[in-house]
């Protein structure tokens, strides 16, 4: 039994990448005009380039539920989570199809991307003072996953009710 749960970019997510993408480019090209063949240019160029190139290496792209584990695949990063070490899942919030804002505004990115194709890595929970995994393309249809230990990994799923049932049935 393999089944696979594909990310989709909401229209958010997209236009928050694309505002990164404009904004550092235009600072870039500003710094490029202003300190023609100076050090300053040259390094914020190579940092953008090395941000753009790890950033996208953990966008997320698809869950895969096999019968032992649950893998979160990004371009090269894998999270995987062994189905006997989940102890619960649900839907954030419940029964609901899109995040209230009142209740993921205290999450804030520790180490990852917030906008930039998707809000993946570690952040921190203000509320419960806990760091958690986000892995979301956007903040519609988001599953929480806390496993045995306690660690919790938010997941976005356009078939979000179908990811529940999937995981609860055993």
């Amino acid at each position: 039994m393999k089944r696979v749960f594909k990310y989709r970019f909401s229209r958010r997510t997209l236009y928050l990448s694309a505002f990164y993408i404009l904004v550092l480019a235009l600072i870039g090209l500003g710094l490029h005009s202003l300190y023609i063949g100076g050090y300053l240019s040259a390094w914020f160029v190579s940092l953008v380039v090395a941000l753009f190139a790890l950033m996208s290496l953990s966008i997320p792209r698809k869950i895969v539920v096999k019968k032992a584990t649950v893998e979160i695949l990004c371009l090269l990063d894998m999270t995987e989570i062994p189905r006997m070490e989940i102890a619960s899942v649900q839907r954030v919030p419940p029964h609901l199809p899109r995040v209230d804002p009142r209740q993921m505004r205290w999450v804030v990115p520790l180490f990852g991307g917030y906008g930039f194709f998707g809000y993946y890595g570690y952040y921190f929970d203000l509320k419960t003072f806990e760091k958690v995994v986000v892995y979301a393309s956007e903040w519609k249809n988001l599953v929480e996953i806390v496993d045995i230990y306690e660690q919790r990994y938010y997941v976005s799923c356009t078939q979000a009710d179908e990811l529940v049932a999937l995981l609860q049935s055993e």
